[in-house]
């Protein structure tokens, strides 16, 4: 593993970082909520549908519980290499017990884990690809398709870079409208938040870029569904 993705694991794994993450839910939760359950409407099931899904860097559930919510008869597979993330997770997850069950795997490469079988009917990703170098994107995309039964879809909410910096300046005039506070906190950033900032930006790429990864996995029906300044969701299905 590189020295990025040690990096990046370090920050991820840290007790330090997951304690603080667990305090952000909440709130992080709150301005998701909407996302998350329109992801959940995204999916073509039916309400009464039984059906597998995988949450990939599933964190603390956020999106799972979304699905799992609006689907009762839904299971779910929540896949994150964080230990500390997984185990804040549980807690969060204990309504839809019986429902899910969490799976140690590092999606930034390697094997993945019997415990995560193919023929899933859906794959989710949310806030979390954009940690990934871009070659990393690119073959992770090809093997959630090749985990997909045929129909099956993929979705990702996730930030994006912007190609213009007018475009660019744009955003993060209108954040800065809505959350007046965030440019004092940028300036008041401690080490460690500076690092976890760093560690959040430096791998974030232009949409354009994704969606010509997801094409050429072999997926179909691709489309941003939803955006909002630097914020997606975008995906698509297997063929069937």
């Amino acid at each position: 593993m590189d020295h990025s993705a040690e990096t990046n694991a370090a920050i991820w794994q840290s007790e330090e970082v997951a304690a603080a993450y667990a305090a952000e839910v909440a709130t992080s939760e709150r301005n998701d909520a909407a996302q998350q359950r329109f992801m959940a409407v995204l999916l073509p099931f039916a309400e009464q549908e039984a059906f597998t899904f995988l949450d990939l860097g599933a964190g603390t559930g956020a999106a799972s519980r979304a699905i799992l919510a609006r689907y009762p008869r839904s299971s779910a597979i929540l896949a994150d290499f964080s230990v500390q993330m997984m185990g804040a997770g549980e807690r969060e997850m204990q309504p839809f017990a019986g429902r899910y069950r969490y799976v140690e795997f590092d999606m930034s490469g390697g094997e993945w884990p019997a415990a995560i079988p193919a023929g899933l009917d859906a794959v989710v990703t949310s806030m979390c690809v954009h940690h990934l170098p871009d070659e990393r994107k690119q073959s992770l995309f090809a093997e959630i398709f090749g985990r997909l039964v045929p129909g099956g879809w993929y979705l990702n909410y996730d930030p994006v870079a912007a190609e213009d910096p007018v475009v660019e300046a744009t955003w993060e005039r209108v954040n800065d409208h809505y959350d007046p506070e965030a440019a004092g906190r940028r300036q008041k950033r401690t080490p460690a938040e500076q690092a976890r900032w760093d560690n959040h930006l430096r791998y974030v790429v232009p949409l354009s870029r994704q969606l010509q990864y997801l094409r050429s996995a072999g997926f179909r029906g691709i489309d941003v569904y939803w955006k909002q300044l630097e914020n997606v969701i975008y995906g698509g299905c297997r063929p069937g």
